[in-house]
């Protein structure tokens, strides 16, 4: 009788926890993610074998996503800021995985209609079909943008409500559930597209979908109803200085700002009292131009402008484990299974650097914490630089970085000998296109190296870089998280992504003009320069919010203090 008090108490409280809206986000989050990461694995794989197994149509759909986000992650934003949670939350879910499923339909189609549709109109039919499968995938990745804002932006803030260790415990949370669901789902679907077929692969992905869908829409619908701070949505800016100016000075000498319900207002009645609107045909029109003007000047204007900045930079770099970074360890001499542990061990990484950001944030505060993982990861890139001018690196400056170019628009075979290629990447025919060298006879082989210490580095360096990478991360996340003001979360973050996408498609044109692996090491250099102008704009915004005491550690309960000029409600712990 003496322990059925605790039990009881205990059992109640893991009841409470699985019923909470927190665990009920990160369920949401991981359903999700799974069919994100198995879908995003699956579309490249089935456009490469749709086209003969060449890059042309897989090159095509990362241009069109990386374009499309670029020029529309600003109106995104102001979508999701201009309407209801809960409307914005279903909307992008339910246009997702429905553009999933068609997807997953439509190349179905393809896979087994293929010979068929080829000979339709000269092969326009088929083309067609291309053409509507990357569309239709565009389509789901914008609702992935939007759902992504959405909910790790600004719902995970809500919930956490004005608990600062609690957003960054769930901003953690989330984010390895993100590396987890990287690893198992491309897994999962990658063994049944080889154990059946690519046919059978795609309808395991729109069932996964639809039944996905559904459950997700529920859990939705529960978070909203657990959490009445979800039914209410602040105005617009001036609303939102002007309570900030009726609270009293003592909270603000505190660095406190006013508390997130006085500045909040029902959902259903979002403020929205502008001059009179226009209605001309010419001013409609440029509705979109407007908004994505006035999200990037709203960017600029945020004092955690350049932390955004430094966030953005390090996509500019060929240091992860991409196409790009395989292809060139192939060319090294390292086989798959070398490469599926490298990866795992790169996960792995990534998830301690997650842990490290919630023990070094509770230790030194938010801002700090950035400081530190960027000069962790800066430090672990050095090995990346050494690995340039380390025996075995194929580094050579006379040969010219546009050679691989060169050749293929003179027609003129490559100075590399065929041989230097694994049986598993593509090359270039003598028609132009991109074909699986697997047709090359079996013995001939990748030449051994005479050392594998430049690989070895650098992929050390890449595996322990991802501790401060992912740390740096969630600190610039949080940083947005708690420093942009309520009506303009989902513009701002639109923005953040654009920038990101951005950098990220300057990485692959830089790749594009020096493809060869001699010019390898130049890349390396420059995503190594890239990474650390990116940490020295955080460096100044880190100096510019605190000073000299950026140098000098304290703990979240020894000093609280908000970043100037900051309009959160949330307080930022330095």
């Amino acid at each position: 009788m003496d322990n059925a008090g605790p039990k009881k108490r205990y059992c109640e409280s893991v009841q409470s926890f699985f019923t909470s809206p927190t665990f009920l986000i990160y369920l949401g989050h991981a359903l999700s993610t799974w069919g994100d990461r198995m879908w995003n694995f699956a579309v490249a794989v089935f456009l490469v074998v749709l086209y003969g197994n060449s890059l042309l149509l897989t090159a095509v759909y990362g241009l069109v996503v990386a374009g499309s986000v670029l020029l529309l992650g600003a109106i995104i934003g102001d979508w999701v800021d201009k309407n209801p949670r809960l409307k914005v939350a279903q909307t992008s879910l339910v246009v997702q995985n429905c553009a999933v499923i068609l997807c997953g339909i439509l190349l179905m189609v393809v896979f087994q209609f293929k010979e068929q549709l080829a000979e339709l109109y000269n092969g326009w039919v088929l083309t067609c079909c291309y053409i509507l499968v990357i569309s239709i995938a565009n389509i789901a990745n914008l609702a992935s943008t939007a759902m992504s804002i959405t909910i790790q932006r600004d719902w995970v803030v809500v919930v956490a409500g004005q608990d600062s260790s609690k957003l960054a415990d769930m901003n953690a949370t989330v984010r390895i559930i993100d590396q987890l669901t990287n690893i198992l789902a491309p897994m999962l679907v990658g063994q049944i597209m080889a154990f059946c077929s690519n046919f059978i692969g795609c309808g395991f992905i729109a069932g996964w979908n639809l039944c996905s869908m559904c459950l997700e829409y529920c859990l939705l619908w529960k978070v909203y109803q657990k959490c009445p701070a979800l039914a209410m949505k602040a105005g617009k800016k001036e609303d939102y200085q002007e309570l900030k100016r009726l609270n009293s000075p003592k909270e603000l000498e505190n660095g406190q700002g006013p508390v997130e319900g006085s500045q909040l207002m029902n959902e259903t009645a979002v403020v929205k009292a502008d001059s009179p609107r226009k209605t001309g045909c010419c001013y409609q029109m440029a509705e979109p131009l407007r908004t994505i003007r006035d999200g990037w000047v709203a960017y600029y204007n945020q004092s955690i402008f350049f932390a955004g900045m430094s966030l953005a930079f390090l996509y500019m770099t060929v240091l992860g484990f991409d196409c790009i970074t395989t292809g060139y360890a192939y060319m090294q001499g390292l086989n798959g299974s070398v490469l599926s542990l490298l990866m795992g061990a790169s996960a792995v990484s990534g998830i301690c650097g997650t842990v490290a950001f919630t023990w070094v944030r509770k230790s030194c505060g938010l801002i700090r914490t950035g400081f530190i993982s960027g000069v962790v990861q800066l430090s672990c890139l050095m090995l990346c630089v050494a690995s340039v001018f380390a025996p075995g690196s194929p580094f050579d400056l006379s040969v010219s970085p546009f050679q691989d170019i060169y050749s293929h628009l003179t027609g003129k075979s490559s100075a590399l000998p065929e041989a230097a290629y694994p049986a598993s990447v593509l090359t270039i025919d003598g028609q132009g296109m991109l074909v699986n060298s697997s047709t090359v006879p079996p013995t001939e082989e990748l030449p051994s190296l005479q050392s594998y210490m430049s690989v070895s580095l650098l992929f050390s360096g890449v595996i322990a870089a991802r501790i401060g990478l992912w740390s740096f991360d969630l600190t610039v996340t949080q940083l947005i998280q708690e420093n942009v003001i309520e009506s303009e979360r989902g513009l701002i973050n639109g923005v953040q992504n654009s920038m990101n996408y951005l950098l990220d498609l300057l990485h692959f044109i830089m790749v594009i003009l020096a493809p060869n692996p001699e010019a390898f090491g130049l890349l390396v250099i420059l995503s190594v320069s890239f990474v650390a102008m990116g940490h020295i704009m955080y460096f100044r915004f880190a100096f510019k919010s605190l000073g000299r005491r950026l140098f000098l550690c304290f703990s979240p309960e020894q000093q609280t203090q908000a970043l100037p000029d900051s309009p959160s409600s949330l307080p930022t712990t330095v």
